[in-house]
């Protein structure tokens, strides 16, 4: 009888979880992404691509990755161990005003957001190798439904991408007012922060950049196979009641939804003259109106293991997915990297007179042109990726002003995105991120916290200086704040960053001294410090001096997320 009781209060709760959407984020790790490569293996099996990839994902990824290719891979750039799926998506790409070269944009971070969606039907695992396309990468005229999303194919095409510009206010508006979309990008009417298209404004939300949002389908028709990606998959369709079912036959699938954020704003200085005129953005196909988003997916989760998160019915949210009760697998060590080398030679950073796959610049002012490749989905198209060129010859690249370290050689990799999200007013993002505009400020070099003394304003990086604990979880952050947290674990050095993060340690392993001017963020939890800026720690020891180390210690990125009027929300409509 109680046995009875126990498994009937089980159903009922099962079902009753279906009234209900719940998601879980899923975050990554590691210093940035795991290759950038003309590798497409849904679309350009077997050759390279027609434009540049940024990948995220098992290191099993490449021109001919099959779902147990990504299942035996040596590790993954995701949290989770059980997920060695792969997700790429169309690198960015900055046209500079002054001598028109092509360098990228660096890349911010990604989220995916699995979304495990309010339905009559059964939700089930991604089948092993199942391959899905979203987007159109031909797309260079306005979509039909404006700058709306729509992911209801009920009320018209469905529209899954979008633009989402983060911004202090947005007076001028981020996307031209009444532009039709054939010049200029159209702004969502529901949602002032998004849009489709580049936007011609800075997109200069608190350390948050532009942002490349992309929906994929939820329902796989197992009739048209795992690697027909033009007719596998379709969006649910309303059934009433805040519920999307699928149509019958087909299997209903956790709904993914990427958010890929771009070191944008910190190239305003070198288009500022352009704001309001035009976006000196391209995607990697060439596309400068922004409007072919489309990004890929190949599962190589462990089938037992996402049931399991998909059975327990996760709500993790933002905390991510490999936070779900009873996750299968384990959770990636933060303090290592995942990465691999792209099979395609060819040099693709610094600063280049054309885009990789030597795709021109289309849409706009440039004209519509044939797109630089990849498929259409929904609905079904041909591609328009015509085959690629041969690589060219390795040149040695030219200096990019302001590169990303590449990772030490020797080290072991398996790359960390860990990020941890507090809801309130602005986004605060760890790690890689904008740099702000430096404002004048005050020495603080007589300045004392406790028994600390200020040591001055120091140069960070990727590798963080200051290592000994990273940004600790301590509510809003002032430097009285940070100094006594760290003090109290026994750290002679504490530096606060980006006016809301905190670093403890006992000495840096890089000393690079900066004006105190680029120090110059206001401290979230005290309205009259500055906390740092744009890589750079303003820092606190107890002589007021400081000590430095020789050897460089991993670490993991993590990223704190304030999400509220600014553009940063999920459209999900």
């Amino acid at each position: 009888m109680l046995f009875a009781t126990f498994l009937a209060t089980l159903i009922a709760t099962a079902a009753a979880a279906k009234d209900k959407r719940t998601f879980a984020v899923l975050r990554h790790y590691g210093k940035g992404p795991l290759t950038t490569c003309r590798a497409d293996p849904i679309v350009s099996p077997g050759t390279a691509s027609s434009h540049l990839h940024t990948v995220m994902g098992a290191s099993g990824f490449g021109l001919n990755s099959t779902g147990q290719d990504l299942a035996n891979s040596k590790c993954t750039t995701a949290k989770p161990k059980a997920d060695k799926s792969a997700y790429w998506f169309p690198t960015l790409f900055f046209k500079d005003p002054k001598d028109g070269h092509l360098e990228q944009v660096n890349f911010f971070y990604m989220n995916v957001y699995y979304f495990f969606e309010a339905t009559n039907d059964d939700i089930k695992t991604f089948p092993l190798g199942l391959q899905m396309f979203s987007g159109n990468a031909g797309l260079r005229t306005p979509p039909s439904g404006g700058g709306r999303q729509n992911l209801d194919p009920s009320k018209g095409p469905v529209q899954p991408a979008q633009i989402t510009c983060p911004r202090g206010n947005f007076n001028p508006p981020s996307w031209p007012a009444n532009s039709d979309g054939t010049m200029a990008g159209m702004g969502d009417p529901n949602n002032q922060g998004s849009g489709v298209g580049f936007p011609f404004q800075d997109c200069d939300g608190y350390a948050s950049p532009m942002r490349m949002d992309l929906h994929f389908p939820s329902c796989y028709n197992p009739a048209a196979g795992l690697t027909d990606y033009k007719n596998n998959m379709a969006f649910p369709s309303s059934a009433g009641n805040g519920k999307v079912d699928c149509p019958k036959g087909w299997i209903h699938v956790p709904h993914l939804f990427y958010e890929v954020y771009w070191d944008t704003h910190k190239l305003l200085p070198r288009y500022q003259h352009l704001l309001g005129k035009e976006s000196p953005f391209v995607w990697a196909n060439g596309d400068t109106t922004g409007y072919s988003i489309h990004g890929d997916f190949i599962s190589g989760w462990d089938e037992k293991a996402l049931q399991q998160i998909i059975d327990s019915n996760c709500d993790a949210g933002h905390a991510g997915l490999h936070s779900c009760p009873g996750l299968m697998g384990g959770v990636n060590d933060d303090s290592e990297d995942c990465t691999i080398e792209c099979p395609i030679q060819e040099t693709v950073g610094g600063n280049l007179a054309k885009l990789p796959g030597n795709n021109p610049l289309t849409g706009w002012k440039y004209g519509a042109g044939s797109g630089g490749g990849g498929g259409s989905n929904p609905p079904p198209a041909t591609s328009t990726e015509a085959p690629a060129p041969p690589p060219p010859a390795v040149e040695t690249p030219k200096p990019n002003p302001d590169p990303t370290p590449n990772p030490v050689e020797g080290k072991k990799t398996t790359t960390v995105w860990e990020t941890e999200t507090v809801w309130a007013t602005t986004t605060v993002f760890g790690g890689k991120g904008p740099k702000p505009t430096p404002k004048p400020s005050p020495s603080q070099d007589s300045d004392a916290v406790g028994d600390f003394k200020y040591a001055g304003c120091y140069r960070d990086s990727e590798a963080r200086v200051l290592s000994g604990e990273i940004r600790p979880n301590l509510g809003r952050i002032s430097n009285t704040v940070c100094v006594k947290y760290c003090a109290s674990k026994g750290f002679s050095a504490a530096g606060t960053e980006y006016g809301g993060q905190c670093y403890c340690g006992d000495s840096l392993s890089k000393v690079e001294k900066i004006a105190d001017s680029e120090c110059s963020m206001t401290c979230e939890g005290a309205g009259g410090e500055k906390c740092g800026g744009g890589w750079a720690l303003s820092l606190y020891t107890k002589t007021g001096t400081v000590k430095a180390k020789r050897s460089v210690r991993s670490h993991a990125h993590a990223h704190y997320r304030r999400s509220g009027s600014h553009g940063h929300g999920h459209h999900f409509h």
